[in-house]
């Protein structure tokens, strides 16, 4: 019994150190664990930090690329603008090409025209002198000097051909003036041998007729003759009418002019 109860308190004995064994055991185990897992959060926390950096990185990789792709975009549309741009200034250049070459060719043409314009022009003074001989014979003095002007401007070197032409052209406006006018004016004409003072009235280049003051005489320049004849008494009104229009004293409507004076004449 004894022996029994000895085996019983060996057993407890050892059943206590193993115990405490095992609970030193399991405490120096806590202990690694808690160990291992602090190591383990920390190298989850490590991991966690550089997936955030990672994402963050991410993140402004995407917003430069984002940022980037907006530039080449606007730089790209900005290309095309320019190249709109270029072509139409290309056009541009090409049309003052056309037309400097236009230019130069006129250029090189003037001294052409100018060796054609000026024998030209001293023609239209010839046949402009030639016209005023052979018209009717009025306001001779003041048209036959505007030829003798146009022939001296011709010879002043300080007068450009384009002004000789412009003033030899004004000319001929004014020749063609008469042509669509009508005029009384007074002077001396020579009647049988004798200067008097007539009035004279002249219808466009149809007729230019002389009446004397008193009104005794009539006639008209024959163009055919080239001289001053009478006009028979029948005339004489007309011709008065004629002065009166001329000089605004009657309504045109009232005019009646003998067209054919020259025939009534004979």
């Amino acid at each position: 019994m004894e022996t029994l109860n000895k085996r019983n308190g060996l057993a407890g004995r050892a059943g206590i150190a193993i115990l405490l064994a095992f609970g030193g055991f399991m405490m120096s185990s806590s202990g690694a664990q808690e160990r291992v897992l602090k190591t383990a959060m920390q190298v989850r926390s490590a991991a966690d930090q550089s997936a955030q950096q990672s994402q963050q990185q991410i993140d402004n990789l995407a917003n430069q690329t984002a940022e980037l792709l907006g530039d080449f975009r606007v730089a790209s549309q900005a290309l095309d603008r320019i190249r709109v741009y270029n072509g139409h200034l290309q056009s541009l250049v090409n049309d003052q090409e056309s037309i400097k070459a236009d230019i130069q060719a006129q250029i090189d043409g003037a001294d052409e025209i100018e060796q054609s314009i000026i024998p030209l022009m001293f023609t239209m003074i010839d046949d402009l002198g030639r016209m005023i001989d052979l018209d009717l014979p009025f306001n001779l003095d003041e048209r036959r000097n505007r030829v003798m002007e146009l022939r001296n401007l011709m010879e002043d070197a300080n007068v450009t051909d384009s002004e000789k032409y412009r003033r030899i052209m004004e000319a001929y406006s004014i020749e063609a003036d008469f042509s669509r006018n009508m005029e009384a004016s007074t002077a001396n004409l020579e009647i049988g041998g004798e200067s008097r003072e007539v009035n004279f009235f002249r219808l466009g280049r149809v007729i230019l007729a002389y009446q004397t003051l008193d009104r005794s005489q009539t006639g008209f320049y024959n163009k055919q003759t080239r001289q001053w004849e009478s006009l028979p008494d029948s005339y004489r009104k007309h011709i008065t009418e004629g002065l009166r229009v001329a000089r605004k004293q009657a309504a045109p409507s009232l005019l009646t002019v003998p067209l054919n004076a020259p025939e009534a004449a004979q």
